[in-house]
């Protein structure tokens, strides 16, 4: 399995499994209401880029995925994977304060 990256904030980056990587991606997608990001995040995970640096994007599309990250991923995660995944999923919260 490949591992994947996400670049939360500058120097703060969260590296996990590609598999859990692109669950949060695909959790993304649907809830960030910017077209062009959730179309970035599309092709991240279509194209099995494996990384994703979000100080690269505009700053309301940065603050749209953090409180996104932050009000239901650890909710959804806890009904649709492992423990182990939320634990790490916890670190990726933490990186986005």
């Amino acid at each position: 399995m490949m591992a994947a990256l996400i670049m939360v904030r500058e120097g703060r980056d969260w590296q996990t499994s590609g598999a859990l990587f692109d669950w949060t991606l695909e959790y993304l997608i649907p809830r960030v209401a910017d077209e062009k990001t959730a179309e970035l995040l599309r092709t991240v995970v279509e194209e099995n880029l494996g990384n994703l640096w979000i100080p690269d994007l505009p700053g309301e599309a940065q603050e749209e995925i953090y409180a996104v990250i932050r009000t239901g991923l650890l909710a959804t995660a806890g009904q649709e994977l492992p423990r182990a995944a939320l634990d790490q999923l916890r670190e990726l919260v933490a990186l986005t304060y």
